[in-house]
């Protein structure tokens, strides 16, 4: 089985044997954060294909050289700010997926910023030991080795029976939000759920996943952007809105920990400077 992996306006690109066979077409042509990141002035099939090239070689991505410590990527990033919950105590634990070894259940904060900080949208993997070794040195549990298979309901079912209860979660879908919701209310959970990866869906998609999370990136979704009614909003290019008092209390702690300089204040939201925003929202 191959590796599946979205990026870079959620092009397909698929990887086997540590080499690119496929890259898709990207859905925007240009976004602000791989732009001061990367310098990408345009993303192109063939910066997608350098971007991945550099994933792999300089951080192991979809190899047995997998990095699993890593530096923060960006300020206000889903796995940075789960990690600021987990060093807080507002999280027991999280459940997120990493290349090699599908969905993973970590508290280890370090090992959540590692995993998290170079992928994006994770289609599909396949087990790599040496990855999976590292998560289980490193505290994490891995929950399928023998598959790595992306479940994050089943995480959480996984997480729960280990005794935790405070939890953050990554989603792609609304129907897995909606699901986890509702094994929230079963076992008396605590989720935090972290809506991600939402450039293209539809609006009807973009609601569900509104009304199921407890943060959403904003991504290049023009859908999300239109309906979302934030109560905090941390960035303004590609923004993380917090939706419930829940969502709102991690991204604040996560401010906290932010080097630079904040601006706090109240506003109508969500603020979104036209020439920030990237472009061909869709």
């Amino acid at each position: 089985m191959p590796h599946i992996m979205e990026i870079l306006g959620k092009a397909r690109v698929v990887v086997e044997n540590g080499e690119i066979t496929e890259v898709g077409e990207p859905l925007i042509g240009w976004c602000p954060i791989f732009e001061k990141a990367r310098g990408i002035t345009e993303i192109t099939k063939e910066e997608i294909r350098k971007n991945m090239e550099f994933r792999i070689k300089d951080f192991g991505l979809f190899t047995n050289k997998r990095q699993l410590d890593m530096d923060i990527f960006v300020g206000f990033g889903a796995s940075e700010t789960m990690m600021t919950g987990l060093t807080s105590g507002l999280l027991d634990t999280t459940v997120t997926a990493c290349d090699g070894a599908g969905t993973v259940i970590s508290n280890n904060p370090n090992l959540v910023q590692g995993m998290g900080a170079r992928i994006s949208g994770l289609v599909e993997t396949e087990p790599i030991d040496e990855t999976i070794n590292g998560i289980s040195e490193r505290g994490g549990i891995v929950l399928d080795p023998s598959t790595a298979r992306v479940d994050p309901v089943a995480g959480v079912r996984k997480a729960a029976q280990l005794g935790y209860r405070k939890i953050a979660v990554t989603v792609v879908f609304p129907e897995t939000a909606k699901e986890l919701r509702e094994v929230e209310k079963e076992l008396d959970l605590e989720l935090v759920i972290i809506g991600a990866h939402v450039t293209g869906i539809n609006r009807q998609a973009a609601q569900d996943l509104i009304d199921n999370t407890d943060i959403v990136t904003s991504c290049a979704s023009k859908n999300i952007r239109e309906l979302v009614k934030p109560l905090v909003q941390v960035g303004s290019a590609v923004p993380l809105f917090g939706l419930t008092q829940r969502g709102k209390e991690l991204l604040l702690e996560r401010a906290k920990e932010v080097d630079s300089p904040l601006f706090v204040s109240s506003a109508k939201l969500p603020s979104l400077p036209e020439a920030k925003q990237p472009k061909e929202l869709v």
